[in-house]
């Protein structure tokens, strides 16, 4: 037992496993004669016992036959195997046997379980005395490891006999084969089902018609009967969101009742404020599916003026590009370092499941949030969402104002605003102009000043910093907006809203049902009337299926769109502000202050041909690439000896040109260098500007790293020339999206070059040392620097684009040194202290077909 602690604790890579997946040493001295022990963390015990009651030669159920815990403090000296908790999990076709007692054969005198638990009534039939159990122990000493003990792994009896499952010849034919009760999911389903007011009769038949599919039952989960849906349904019936007449003792008994879907919880206190945070086992199955290598938005402070404590909810967007909520966070204040906490177990939550996770980005609808914590947390890059305050505005732009063109006037002028592409370095000059020129809407005006005015400097200032996502996201994430305000803030529940206990319940059960169903529905297909019934249509999906041809965009006038109907040929929608963030249809749908399917799909058209004018985004972007040219920085970021390989770089692009030229290459696009021939002599600037500078006050660390001249141009040539190669690739082979991850392995990515309409992007993770924007049709200029998480960005900005990955990777390479993160720089391993090396590599990327500057 002495060695206990100095065994591996071994976390297998799969999301459920069992015994087989672990190694296990033999202890000799147990009841039967020797147990098997290993370590495991504790937050994976759940998925162990899952993978134990999975195996396909011996299905099983175990329950838990006993459970002992202790408080932190309580015992002095504890033993090396000393327990925080003990729980005992025995196989549910044992330890009783009464395989021959139902039979007759017996004498059928015993009827309480040898356990001492008492009678068992619904379970006498499928006791078959089973002797397979094991014990978790949370270890006092390492609260985060667990010792399982299992003391016999084998599913037998007293005689040593298989008495279950396929190995149990008297079980075949029977539900002995299975397990002894329907699987978790089958229940969930079931219950969602009943929740969303599914009849018993289509459900049975629903299941029946699944079984049929199949070809007949292959698990416990195919015997489901009416009395199993009817007991469910009682369950459903009489469950109650009162579990106690005061609000916060119910919290309390609903958080112990349900352990295993909260990962977060802190009552209230002087100075703590009250977390609670609930994630059930479906919707970790979804973040764990559409969340990695994808995005995730928070949709925060819902039910801010009318629910005790306010909803935010994380999302994810599946295949229809519906938002689906993966966790919900209840809180009473954002303010604090609560944040990083949950962030960091729900994090952690997620990657115990599957190491590899990890977002592209994270969305956020609220720049009080320190978004320092989101990322540190998420280890991803972080976005600015403002789709809320585009649909406070013209909403109430609507209700408050009668005029259709000054609606469109004011709209504009407030996208101007949040953009900053009027404000120069004083916002609140543009705000003056806006309350002066529209000084007769009053009811307008009133509203704005009382409800953001003291808040639109921090919505600017989080643009200038912060890369803005473009719509689409912004209507699936409206949709689910709707869907949740459908459900919570209904009319007959205002009684309740005060009460933390009924919006827990109501999240967990009504609307938790809901998003299932839509989930499930948008899969198979089944229920899709009640589907529809219950949600708003997701523009961003409906936009999909407009054609292109649908849309009629004139290039004399640039201020309007026209999009046809796709169920009336002869309706025609008017966009207006085509392009920008701040668009608006004279459809229904966006009158109503909702963002609509035309207006996603114009955005999407004009970005995808490089019409009308640039989005509101872009002209921030541009912005801060000119402050920057003339501004640029002062500090030993600048490699002197790379700017030799600029023209060699430029003749291999030539080359390129050449060949497009002479139809080898994918066509260029007409026009591309318009822009650059109104701006020859940007990147003569930009040489002029940024001088050579050395890195001799480092304590001559370039130096000490590159004593070969020869190694120090084959670090950067390497780099130059890997760019190269996959710019002629693309255009020569017309690389997908999809085909280039099964070339690239995404852990080696240290950058994005994205290819729009001939232009080429490179799209870092960390906007707060990089810039990237557009100057114009066909000319962009990238501020690249490398990423602190080398995994790729899927931005929905760039949706028809080609992705390319550069990677600084030292392996694939060959680097004479090996780069490593820390906060926004790369540093040398042989190096401590960051502080003293600073060697992060910035990269000046310009590339068109037709010519590329670059230099470090």
């Amino acid at each position: 037992m002495e060695d206990i602690l100095n065994l591996p604790v071994q976390d297998p890579s799969c999301p459920e496993f069992s015994a087989a997946h672990v190694n296990w040493v033999k202890l000799e001295g147990g009841r039967q004669g020797g147990d098997d022990i290993a370590l495991i963390p504790f937050s994976r015990v759940h998925d162990f016992v899952k993978g134990e009651s999975s195996i396909p030669e011996c299905p099983a159920s175990f329950r838990i036959e006993s459970r002992r815990k202790r408080p932190v403090g309580s015992i002095a000296k504890p033993r090396v195997d000393g327990y925080l908790e003990y729980t005992l999990y025995w196989c549910s076709y044992g330890p009783e046997d009464y395989r021959e007692s139902d039979s007759g054969v017996g004498d059928g005198t015993r009827t309480k379980p040898a356990s001492g638990k008492g009678s068992r009534p619904g379970r006498r039939h499928m006791m078959r005395g089973c002797l397979c159990h094991f014990t978790v122990k949370r270890l006092y000493t390492r609260p985060l490891i667990a010792l399982i003990i299992y003391n016999q792994r084998r599913h037998i009896d007293k005689s040593g006999a298989p008495c279950h499952g396929l190995l149990d010849r008297d079980a075949v034919g029977t539900r002995a084969m299975y397990a002894p009760r329907i699987s978790d999911e089958l229940r969930q389903k079931v219950m969602s089902m009943l929740h969303v007011g599914i009849s018993l009769d289509k459900i049975i038949q629903h299941h029946a018609e699944g079984k049929l599919k199949q070809g007949g039952p292959q698990n416990r989960d195919d015997f489901l009967t009416r009395n199993d849906v009817r007991n469910m349904e009682r369950t459903v019936r009489n469950s109650s969101h009162e579990l106690h007449e005061n609000d916060e003792c119910s919290v309390r008994i609903w958080v112990q009742r349900h352990q295993k879907h909260v990962f977060y919880f802190q009552d209230i206190s002087d100075s703590e404020p009250f977390v609670l945070g609930i994630q059930t086992d479906w919707q970790l199955q979804q973040m764990l599916r559409y969340g990695n290598n994808s995005f995730i938005s928070f949709h925060s402070s819902f039910g801010l003026k009318k629910l005790k404590y306010p909803v935010c909810s994380l999302l994810v967007f599946n295949s229809s590009q519906n938002a689906i909520p993966v966790a919900w966070i209840i809180t009473s204040s954002f303010v604090g370092k609560s944040i990083h906490k949950w962030i960091v177990l729900l994090y952690e939550r997620i990657r115990t499941k599957d190491p590899r996770w990890r977002p592209n980005a994270i969305f956020f609808d609220d720049p009080s949030l320190d978004y320092s914590i989101i990322r540190e947390g998420f280890q991803c890059r972080i976005l600015l969402c403002a789709w809320h305050v585009r649909r406070a505005w013209i909403k109430k732009l609507f209700n408050k104002c009668c005029n259709i063109e000054v609606q469109r006037e004011m709209f504009r002028h407030l996208g101007w605003i949040l953009y900053c592409t009027k404000c120069g370095r004083n916002a609140m000059d543009a705000v003056e102009e806006l309350l002066q020129i529209f000084v007769d809407q009053c009811a307008f005006m009133d509203y704005f000043k009382s409800h953001w005015l003291a808040s639109i400097d921090m919505w600017i200032n989080a643009v200038k910093s912060l890369p803005v996502t473009t719509p689409e996201p912004h209507a699936a994430i409206e949709t689910y907006h709707l869907k949740l305000k459908s459900v919570l803030l209904k009319d007959n529940y205002a009684n309740f809203w005060l009460r933390v206990d009924w919006l827990i319940h109501t999240l967990t059960t009504e609307f938790h049902s809901l998003c299932w169903l839509d989930q499930y529905s948008s899969e198979t297909g089944y229920f899709e009337d009640i589907r529809d019934n219950s949600f708003p249509s997701n523009a961003w999906y409906d936009a999909l299926h407009i054609p292109d041809v649908d849309v009629i965009l004139d290039e004399q006038n640039l201020h309007l769109a026209k999009v046809l109907s796709q169920t009336d040929r002869t309706l025609v929608y008017t966009v207006w502000n085509p392009g920008s963030e701040f668009s608006h249809c004279d459809c229904s749908w966006s009158r109503m202050g909702n963002l609509c399917k035309h207006v996603i799909k114009v955005a999407t058209f004009c970005r995808s041909r490089q019409v009308a004018r640039s989005s509101l985004s872009a002209q921030v972007y541009k912005q801060a690439l000119l402050n920057l040219l003339h501004n640029p920085p002062d500090d030993p970021l600048v490699l002197d000896h790379t700017i030799l390989h600029v023209a060699r770089l430029q003749q291999d692009i030539r080359a390129l040109e050449d060949l497009s030229n002479s139809g080898l290459l994918h066509p260029i696009v007409p026009d591309l260098s318009s822009q650059m021939a109104e701006n020859p002599m940007l990147f003569q600037r930009i040489l002029c500007n940024i001088t050579f500078r050395s890195f001799h006050h480092l304590g001559g660390t370039i130096s000490e790293l590159h004593k070969n001249e020869k190694e120090r141009n084959k670090t950067v040539w390497v780099m130059l020339r890997f760019i190269r190669c996959i710019v002629t690739r693309c255009f020569a082979d017309q690389i997908t999206m999809q085909s280039v991850y099964k070339l690239i392995d995404l852990d080696l990515l240290a950058a994005v070059v994205i290819i729009e309409g001939g232009d080429i992007h490179v799209v870092p993770r960390y906007t707060a040392i990089s810039v990237m924007m557009s100057l114009g049709v066909g000319y962009t200029v990238v501020l690249l620097s490398p990423l602190e998480s080398p995994t790729s960005l899927l931005s929905p900005s760039f949706p028809k684009c080609f992705l390319l990955p550069f990677s600084l990777h030292s392996n694939t390479h060959k680097l004479p040194f090996s780069l490593h993160s820390n906060t926004h720089n790369f540093f040398c391993s042989r190096y401590s202290s960051p502080t003293t090396l600073t060697l992060t590599l910035r990269f000046w990327i310009h590339i068109t077909v037709t010519r590329l500057t670059a230099f470090f």
